[in-house]
């Protein structure tokens, strides 16, 4: 009858970084460094659309007030926040560039 002898080993240190790596989670977030950049102009752009849309409170609410209706407000300010829009769809569609792929797969 034949005997069976059980070895136990040590894993070696390529064996214990294969391991380790192996065990690993990578962040991968949704969008690339360029992506987020370009998200924080859209807001940034939005923020001052909104600015230029508020103003010109009156001490008396009863009195009325042609400032509501002057171009600043009726034009400039929501043509600013459309484009602050723009911004941020551009930023959300925006594929991220090959530079930033081949760090992500490495």
């Amino acid at each position: 009858m034949a005997t069976q002898k059980t070895i136990k080993t040590t894993p070696q240190p390529a064996a214990k970084k294969a391991a380790t790596e192996q065990n690993t989670v990578k962040l991968d977030f949704a969008f690339g460094r360029e992506n987020y950049i370009i998200m924080f102009a859209g807001l940034v752009v939005l923020f001052i659309g909104y600015l230029l849309m508020i103003g010109g409170a009156d001490a008396d609410p009863t009195a009325y007030s042609d400032r509501i209706f002057n171009t600043r407000r009726l034009v400039i300010a929501p043509i600013t926040i459309l484009l602050g829009f723009a911004i941020e769809a551009y930023a959300i569609m925006k594929n991220p560039t090959d530079k930033e792929t081949a760090q992500r797969t490495e």
